[in-house]
């Protein structure tokens, strides 16, 4: 399943909380004898200021103190050709691709224009608040109009309600995305939706996720950024309350080499701590993350496109924030420099060997069983093929796959299958250590423990 510092010296950020609190409570206020075409102009005075402070923060918010160095760009374009060319043979529109080719650039001319036109044409009713608030961004971000897609989600959102208090903290993670496509388009009408969604996290006595946290950051700041002329000042307190809480959250999972969570977590993190207005207390070094990152992907950890689209906006010097700013440009195809990737060495084709345990133990579950093979399987095979291999073996192993955004994921093994409603679904662990990708992309190690477990979140 899928799980998601301050830059100290960020160059052209604008703080500007206390800064313009102050312009909103001295010189521009009633002085007591002032005459109406004095409180006029003062009005229009302060709507002027606050337009200029809020395009301000927009326009330099998101430029972060790291940056990849010029000698590693190959690489990233390298990444973005994998996420590009995924576009092709893809029977699943992701619009979390489409957003990453809009910040990046595209080089692809072709599968954006291809993108995009079937998500224009997607079917909307089935979707999460979450897949739609992506679809909405991913729209705008390609200078198209959503249509009554914003309106849908607006619906939804006012309707929304957590199934408890004590929700696991990853559940907060579409409706965040949810707050942050409503407020790019309309932060006016969004103010109420965000303020009781802020107030729901804020009484949450689960701890956020670094993807869930990543987004509500993300989202709130937006918010924070946005916020319309006359409202409360209560709204921006509730903000920053509750971003502080998160952001310090998000800031106990850095890593000692900078990674935040995981190396899949980090791309989202790393766009959350770049632009949020509360920092935390434990520092941040950006470029540590950055480098890093960089040797993952010399190591081949970006594979997936859907891994590839939430680091690259950062690679890029962008966020999501950014969104709405996205300067549509008239198609022109770039070639973009290939790393020089290093040649493999040819191996024979040797056999491996992984033990593969399937196990239910949940009570309440009608069928509880803890079955092992061994099977073998050709070196360099994903763990999908491990599990083919399981369930030609032995009908206990049979299971079922559905696509998603991240690629295949088993929704089902000996007839039991994962359940929203009660929070269930199939976990994959190499020995005790729950994997972070995917079956089709984790390649298993000769004699490794593979298990499957029934879970409850």
């Amino acid at each position: 399943m899928g799980s998601r510092q301050t830059a100290l010296q960020r160059a052209a950020y604008i703080r500007g909380s206390r800064e313009t609190r102050s312009l909103h409570t001295s010189g521009l206020g009633n002085r007591g004898r002032d005459t109406p075409g004095d409180r006029g102009m003062a009005r229009a005075a302060l709507q002027l200021l606050t337009l200029l402070w809020a395009a301000t923060r927009t326009s330099t918010q998101t430029r972060s103190s790291c940056s990849v160095p010029s000698a590693e760009q190959p690489w990233v374009d390298g990444i973005q050709v994998i996420m590009e060319n995924s576009v092709i043979n893809s029977t699943f529109p992701n619009p979390s691709v489409l957003i990453a080719m809009n910040l990046a650039g595209a080089y692809n001319v072709e599968a954006q224009k291809l993108l995009t036109f079937d998500l224009m044409a997607s079917d909307t009713a089935d979707l999460t608040a979450g897949q739609l608030a992506l679809t909405i961004m991913a729209l705008t971000s390609s200078c198209r109009d959503p249509g009554d897609k914003v309106s849908t989600l607006r619906t939804q959102m006012e309707n929304w309600t957590p199934s408890s208090l004590g929700s696991y903290a990853s559940t907060f993670y579409g409706p965040s995305l949810a707050i942050l496509a409503l407020c790019q388009n309309n932060p006016e009408t969004t103010l109420p939706i965000a303020a009781r969604f802020a107030k729901t996290l804020l009484a949450s006595s689960s701890p956020f996720d670094v993807d869930a946290g990543a987004v509500a950051t993300l989202a709130l700041t937006c918010m924070y950024n946005r916020i319309p002329v006359g409202s409360e000042e209560g709204y921006r307190a509730l903000f920053v309350q509750l971003l502080k809480k998160i952001v310090e959250d998000i800031s106990t999972r850095i890593r000692d080499n900078g990674l935040i969570g995981d190396v899949y977590s980090t791309g989202l993190a790393m766009q959350a701590l770049s632009v949020t207005p509360e920092r935390p207390n434990k520092q941040w070094d950006c470029q540590q993350t950055m480098d890093t990152v960089l040797d993952e992907i010399k190591e081949g950890k970006f594979q997936n496109s859907m891994s590839i689209a939430q680091i690259l906006p950062s690679l890029k010097g962008k966020t999501y924030l950014d969104v709405p700013q996205v300067s549509c440009s008239p198609d022109q195809e770039v070639q973009p420099t290939q790393p020089n990737f290093p040649s493999p060495v040819p191996t024979s084709a040797s056999n491996i060997t992984v033990v593969y345990t399937i196990s239910n133990q949940l009570r309440g579950v009608e069928l509880l069983f803890n079955v092992t093979i061994s099977v073998s399987v050709k070196k360099g095979s994903v763990l999908l093929v491990v599990l083919e291999e399981a369930q030609r073996r032995n009908p206990k192993f049979k299971f079922e796959t559905r696509m998603t955004s991240w690629g295949l994921e088993v929704s089902s093994i000996n007839n039991i299958a994962g359940n929203v409603n009660d929070k269930t679904y199939w976990q994959f662990l190499s020995g005790k250590t729950p994997l972070i990708e995917g079956v089709a992309d984790y390649i298993p190690f000769n004699h490794e423990h593979i298990t499957a477990n029934f879970t409850q979140y």
